[in-house]
């Protein structure tokens, strides 16, 4: 909000809050007290008499400062003419799209400004962007307090670790100094608990198991690109893993996630005084075994806040994995993405012409910015208690957080700061979908989507959209 105080020539405004009302009160009561006269009350300035001598003139009744603005009221020609030019870079490639919208449901906001800026297709290859379907997908089938659990459970001399599907789920506690956010479980911990609740039940020796049947289908989407799990670009995705299926290097994924968690489980488990025979072999917990120890993710909208401000992919993939559970019972890839459809379709956003995956690693998406722009309007129309709005927040602002912390650094100075916005990068491939607020104060939703770059025009593309989201900022678009 931007709040003007015009002080006209011989004019006079004052300001009331809570604090000047108790300092007039006391003001009122000492001026009684002094000549016997009844005191002007805060609301009422106008009887206040002026110091001797002082000789003011009468106060005039200001001017409005501005019309209440409508967000709805979009100048349409105004956006086409400012992504027009924007959208004009040749570094962008022969395909560009884009759509943008303000935030009412009115008449005069409910149909996006499409442009295509090249090319013939109104639909493009979103990259990243798509991760905002899968965002709003589990903030909508999920409870909002859903926190994922990872437990330990015995029957007889069995151990069972179960994955419950916690995408943050660690080796060991943050350092004080160095806790990440948001806060994650960890086995470290969950070993130490299942130690002390074994302590004095005169357990012997123990085997270990570990179940990740939570999650079905191929944990490599088929329509990711086939080096991507070998080159360490991203890890089969598994309802049980430490550190999103990294080694403990940090460098490059694991082939198998569960096995590296349960491995690394039952190193704890044995440096907490616990006997564990052998390695650790998959299999699913037995029927009615007993519950030992749990450890218990960050809730939900802190998860979403982190996987679109750094753009997380095995993070986004295992939420696609929970809205399938939440909405058809299957925790696939497929369901996930079935789930999103029907979430988008009760929003009345458009569906995407094509989705396989949750993250937009897949080449083959084809997401019209029209879809994008829905589901930012359906967010920044939401209730302000609606989980929806942990989108908002998630966004990277430009110049400052995230993915955009390192962009928007040749722009309109307006939009560092004042532009969020969820990226999309792959190879030939640039989109940017966010929030940006033109000079009249209104919001405006907006995708901006390239996916026919030259490799070499990779980081002059980016830098164009960056112009693009800008160039709306800096406009008078309303």
């Amino acid at each position: 909000m931007v709040l003007v105080l015009a002080l006209g020539a011989g004019g006079v405004a004052a300001w009331r809050t809570g604090v000047l009302d108790d300092a007039a009160r006391e003001v009122g009561d000492r001026l009684a007290a002094l000549t016997g006269d009844p005191a002007p009350g805060p609301d009422d300035p106008s009887r206040v008499p002026p110091p001797d001598g002082l000789d003011l003139p009468d106060l005039d009744e200001p001017a409005p400062v501005a019309a209440e603005a409508d967000p709805r009221a979009l100048d349409r020609a105004a956006v086409r003419r400012t992504l027009a030019a924007a959208l004009g870079d040749r570094d962008l490639g022969r395909h560009v799209v884009a759509a943008v919208a303000g935030l009412g449901d009115g008449a005069a906001g409910s149909a996006p400004v499409g442009l295509v800026a090249r090319g013939r297709t109104p639909a493009a290859v979103p990259a990243s962007t798509t991760k905002l379907l899968t965002a709003v997908g589990a903030l909508s089938v999920l409870d909002p307090a859903t926190t994922f659990e990872t437990r330990v459970v015995r029957r007889g001399s069995t151990l069972t670790l179960v994955g419950g599907g916690d995408p943050f789920l660690a080796r060991t506690p943050a350092a004080a100094e160095g806790a990440a956010y948001p806060r994650r479980a960890d086995v470290t911990t969950l070993a130490r608990r299942t130690a002390a609740a074994l302590r004095g039940t005169g357990a012997g020796p123990l085997r270990l198991t570990y179940d990740a049947s939570l999650f079905t289908g191929p944990a490599v989407n088929p329509s990711w690109p086939a080096d991507y799990v070998p080159d360490g670009v991203v890890a089969p995705i598994s309802a049980l893993w430490v550190d999103e299926g990294r080694p403990a290097s940090g460098v490059g994924r694991v082939a198998d996630p569960a096995r590296e968690a349960a491995d690394v489980f039952a190193a704890a488990l044995r440096q907490a005084g616990v006997a564990v025979q052998g390695r650790p072999r998959r299999a699913q917990a037995a029927v009615g075994a007993d519950p030992v120890a749990e450890v218990s993710s960050a809730p939900l909208p802190e998860i979403v806040d982190q996987l679109l401000q750094v753009s997380d992919n095995e993070a986004t993939e295992v939420l696609l994995r929970h809205v399938g559970l939440a909405s058809g019972g299957e925790g696939s890839s497929a369901a996930g993405v079935a789930g999103v459809a029907e979430v988008l379709r009760d929003l009345g956003v458009p569906v995407p012409v094509r989705q396989l995956d949750g993250s937009g690693l897949s080449r083959e998406n084809l997401i019209a910015p029209e879809t994008l722009v829905g589901v930012l309007r359906a967010v920044g129309t939401s209730a302000e208690d609606s989980p929806l709005r942990a989108v908002l927040g998630g966004l990277p602002v430009a110049g400052f957080t995230g993915s955009l912390a390192l962009r928007f650094d040749d722009v309109a100075p307006v939009a560092v700061g004042g532009v969020r916005a969820k990226t999309g990068t792959l190879t030939g491939v640039s989109s940017l979908a966010g929030v940006a607020v033109d000079r009249r104060g209104t919001p405006l939703v907006f995708a901006l989507m390239a996916d026919r770059i030259r490799e070499v025009d990779t980081l002059d593309a980016r830098a164009a959209l960056d112009r693009a989201a800008a160039a709306l900022a800096a406009c008078t678009c309303s």
